[in-house]
């Protein structure tokens, strides 16, 4: 099954009243672990991958990995930056391949927050990614992930939460309620009332940061008050981290691949045990039916050149490289040459965009008229432009609808 749209699956989540689990991944046994999971469980998912992990892989050489597991999933996936920082870190997510962001300015001021969303709410949504911002603020109390989110809760108001949304127009909003990042000290006392009031003044879907160490009756009131997406990742790390442990006690000496031996089980076990709770669960191909496919575009130039020899010609492909390569929603800048000598045309561009949104928005966006009224045109008149879509991925995709 494809990926698919990520809005378009939060929609569906929060149209039948289940969340979807987004689940944090720090290796590929994490993200071997959640697909095992959600396959065995027929549910969509969210694969997550959090900025304040990063210190913990490489996220530009994960990423395509993720993205390889994710389009071979026998399930609808969607997936999502988490805790992005800043403008920046969006862009990069978006270009690598996440088909949602979030932006997380929860610990700054109402006004700053506000500014910071709703310039990445902007560029994403040229790109056609949707946003989730966060308001109020889930602190970390105990375990692997609290000391990355330190300080106090702030609980999210309806007043505030209203003004956020309409001036940034966030998809998403995750609100604090009463739980944290890692696990609680105690029974988690959860604010319903304020989430009620919060969905029923919003009307759209809500995120809650924190699942571990909710009970079943939790998860249940959260889904009714408009709760679409649970975010996860202690329960992950411990359930990872339990496995090492008992693989050290019987074999103290065994070198990293015995004692990482049974942590993708261990990961899918936890992911399965959530995805029961959050009712997502048998729901894949109804998601699928539901949901548009995330499939690339493709922006393709074929040209010959004139007045430039092939010096000339080079230094313009480095520099529309690295100028288009920087655009959000460009995946990929490939340039190459013909192999024939009687080509008829000599020369290609082929731009890789992540949606069909980023036709307009890279047209255009003042790097790529520069580059293109400066550098490309003025010595490339002979050309032919398409912007196309893969047919097999559609195919497939209306199969799977079949």
């Amino acid at each position: 099954m494809p990926l698919v749209q990520m809005k378009d699956m939060l929609r569906h989540a929060h149209a039948h009243r289940y969340a979807a689990g987004a689940f944090d991944l720090v290796s590929l046994d994490f993200l071997e672990g959640i697909l095992a999971a959600a396959e065995r469980c027929r549910a969509p998912v969210i694969l997550s991958l959090a900025e304040s992990h990063f210190a913990n892989f490489d996220f530009e050489l994960l990423m395509p990995a993720v993205e390889a597991a994710a389009r071979r999933a026998a399930v609808p996936v969607a997936i999502h930056l988490d805790h992005g920082a800043n403008l920046k870190s969006a862009v990069s997510a978006i270009n690598r391949g996440c088909s949602g962001v979030m932006v997380d300015a929860s610990d700054r001021p109402f006004d700053e927050n506000l500014r910071l969303t709703r310039e990445v709410v902007a560029m994403a949504h040229a790109c056609g990614v949707p946003v989730e911002g966060e308001l109020g603020y889930v602190p970390g109390v105990e375990g692997e992930d609290a000391e990355r989110h330190p300080g106090e809760i702030a609980y999210t108001t309806v007043e505030q939460a209203r003004t956020y949304v309409e001036e940034t127009g966030v998809d998403f909003l995750a609100v604090s309620i009463g739980t944290v990042h890692g696990l609680m000290r105690g029974e988690p006392k959860l604010d319903y009332l304020r989430l009620q009031q919060i969905n029923e003044a919003l009307g759209i879907p809500l995120v809650i940061h924190g699942g571990t160490g909710l009970s079943d009756d939790q998860f249940r009131h959260l889904i009714a008050n408009g709760v679409a997406k649970i975010n996860y990742y202690t329960a992950l790390a411990d359930a990872a981290g339990s496995s090492i442990r008992e693989n050290v006690g019987e074999n103290p000496n065994g070198g990293y691949t015995s004692l990482v031996q049974g942590v993708r089980n261990a990961v899918a076990e936890e992911v399965e045990r959530c995805i029961r709770l959050g009712g997502s669960a048998g729901r894949a191909d109804e998601v699928l039916a539901e949901c548009a496919p995330w499939l690339p575009i493709e922006h393709l130039i074929v040209y010959n050149v004139l007045g430039l020899d092939t010096a000339g010609v080079q230094a313009m492909m480095t520099e529309g490289r690295r100028a288009l390569g920087a655009i959000p929603g460009v995946r990929q800048v490939i340039t190459g040459e013909a192999v024939k000598a009687d080509a008829e045309y000599r020369y290609t561009w082929l731009v890789r965009f992540c949606h069909t949104a980023v036709i307009d928005s890279y047209r255009d966006h003042p790097a790529h008229v520069a580059f293109a009224d400066q550098r490309f045109r003025p010595v490339a008149g002979n050309r032919l432009t398409i912007d196309y879509q893969e047919i097999e991925a559609g195919i497939q995709n209306q199969r799977g609808k079949a």
